[in-house]
């Protein structure tokens, strides 16, 4: 085959000396097949069938000139580095040959999908192997096995989660997780011209959807041939477990309804919570809110997300206990959180998720004027929902242990986006809903502070003089959104800092803005009428201190 079109694609790196540009690719081709065989995304014994995919795709009518007729695992297993090398060459020669049109970053991860989906075994044969490895050493060995053949086939493009800034802030709530998140790329202005134009598809019905395996995508759709789930039943209904390619926390894992229905939260909704956890008895589950504000973004799929991962909520200690005589058994808490948290604690997981829908129907109609709680409002004559919960569940050994976080989605003409809601002066810090994961205590925040916190350090270190940028910059400037958090920090800080000390002191007050944040969502506030109302409503509950 002649090499056609810009031979520069392929990266030095990649560049044998006198080897042509058709030979690097087919020693691509050989060396992501004893990748794949090392990773054990595929028997030795698939490899002729794989190289042929490969060449298919390339339009190689033959393999590299010492290609290998036989393939055996190797002690050294790679590295993601080493993967993302040859993925680099391929993909790049998939733009000379036509397979991509623009090479913008959408089309090349749906050319990612497409080839590293061909080192997968089928769907049926990754569900046999999970529960071959339940049945024969545990839960926890087969969620570690399924995770790591997501990393190693790249759906979980580790790196590019790898470029996110994590850092923690010690709060009077505990230790609160910080990210600005770069894992998940932004479109060009290219890229969002191209999805505009694209033709209207409605399959799948949405991300979440069964139908998503093996799916090619387009420029409005992720491509998922290197999507596998896991079936599982939970309350005799049949669900899918699978991880999340964005991972905003280790094993971060999705479970979703087998059919395209509304997120709803119902007494069944808690019963699956704790039935998850009597199958993945080392992982936490959540739902996000049904309502729209204070909910998840993806509400018209039935989902929960899980993993194994310890958030701060988890640790944070409780403010005030109480009893109840309709559950004994059960213990209730108010947990010191900026948000507002009830806490049940039990063995008897069936009592647990009844306990629980008690509450959220209780809190359905519930409303507290004097603390701008409506649990209705009136629309032309009809009666618009504002209380809903978000519901996390864990185990503690033998006990189950649900938070139960109370939400209310109420608007007003000061606070148009949610009185519970960030407020508008957050708004240049983060202005999307606060969802369950940032409900337990870590931010994920958008990747345009990442470019702030850098031009915002040299303000606190003297290189930039801030009066003077201040005066002449426009609307359109990154940092103009930011101005009286800069005056704030200037302030309180100085201009005399080092770089470290600067970036430092801008992600802590990042932390200290976002539990101020999560204070805003919170119905009840931290003050003294705050508790009280708090404690009004537990004795609506029927609930007494100890």
């Amino acid at each position: 085959m002649q090499d056609r079109g810009n031979k520069d694609m392929v990266h030095e790196d990649d560049q044998d000396a006198g080897m042509s540009l058709t030979e690097q690719v087919q020693r691509s081709i050989e060396e992501l097949l004893q990748y794949g065989v090392n990773k054990r995304l595929m028997e030795p014994s698939d490899c002729p069938y794989v190289r042929n995919a490969l060449l298919d795709l390339y339009h190689l009518q033959e393999p590299h000139p010492q290609y290998q007729t036989e393939y055996s695992r190797q002690e050294s297993l790679g590295d993601e580095e080493e993967l993302q090398s040859i993925l680099r060459t391929l993909l790049d020669y998939g733009h000379v040959i036509g397979l991509t049109k623009h090479n913008t970053v959408t089309e090349r991860d749906l050319l990612d999908a497409r080839i590293t989906g061909l080192l997968l075994p089928r769907p049926s044969e990754t569900i046999a192997a999970f529960k071959h490895t339940v049945s024969a050493v545990g839960i926890e060995q087969a969620t570690t096995q399924f995770y790591n053949l997501c990393i190693d086939s790249n759906y979980i493009r580790m790196d590019r989660v790898r470029k996110n800034s994590y850092w923690r802030y010690e709060s009077e709530y505990g230790s609160i997780e910080m990210t600005i998140n770069m894992s998940k790329p932004e479109k060009s202005p290219k890229e969002i011209l191209e999805a505009k134009k694209a033709a209207t598809s409605h399959y799948p019905k949405c991300l979440l959807c069964a139908d998503n395996v093996g799916y090619e995508g387009h420029v409005n759709h992720p491509a998922r041939q290197n999507l596998r789930q896991i079936p599982i039943e939970l309350e005799g209904e049949s669900w899918y477990f699978q991880y999340s390619p964005y991972v905003y926390y280790n094993e971060h894992s999705i479970v979703l309804h087998h059919e395209h229905v509304p997120m709803k939260l119902t007494k069944r909704t808690f019963e699956r919570l704790l039935a998850f956890t009597e199958q993945f008895p080392h992982y936490f589950i959540g739902s996000n809110a049904d309502l729209p504000i204070v909910g998840g973004s993806i509400l018209s799929h039935d989902h929960f997300q899980a993993g194994r991962h310890t958030f701060a909520i988890e640790n944070a200690r409780v403010e005030r206990e109480f009893c109840w005589q309709a559950y004994p058994d059960i213990r209730v808490s108010i947990v010191r959180w900026p948000m507002s948290v009830l806490r049940l604690t039990g063995s008897d997981h069936k009592q647990l998720a009844e306990a629980v829908h008690v509450i959220y129907e209780c809190w359905q109609q519930y409303s507290d004027p004097a603390v701008h709680i409506h649990a209705f409002t009136d629309n032309d004559g009809e009666k618009v929902p504002h209380n809903t919960v978000t519901p996390i569940v864990r185990r503690r050994g033998s006990e189950y242990e649900a938070d139960i976080v109370l939400r209310n989605n109420v608007t007003s003409e000061e606070h148009p986006e949610g009185i519970y809601h960030p407020h508008r002066e957050m708004h240049h810090l983060k202005k999307e809903n606060i969802g369950l994961i940032e409900v337990m205590g870590l931010a994920i925040l958008p990747a345009r502070l990442q470019a702030s916190v850098a031009a915002i350090v040299p303000l606190l270190t003297g290189s930039v003089q801030w009066e003077s940028m201040r005066n002449t910059m426009t609307e359109e400037d990154p940092l103009h959104v930011h101005r009286a958090w800069i005056d704030e920090l200037l302030t309180r800080f100085g201009t005399a800092m080092t770089e470290l000390e600067a970036e430092t002191a801008i992600k802590q007050d990042m932390g200290r803005l976002f539990v101020e944040i999560l204070g805003q969502a919170g119905v009840y506030k931290q003050d003294d009428a705050g508790r009280q109302a708090f404690y009004r409503f537990a004795a609506h509950l029927g609930l007494d201190s100890l």
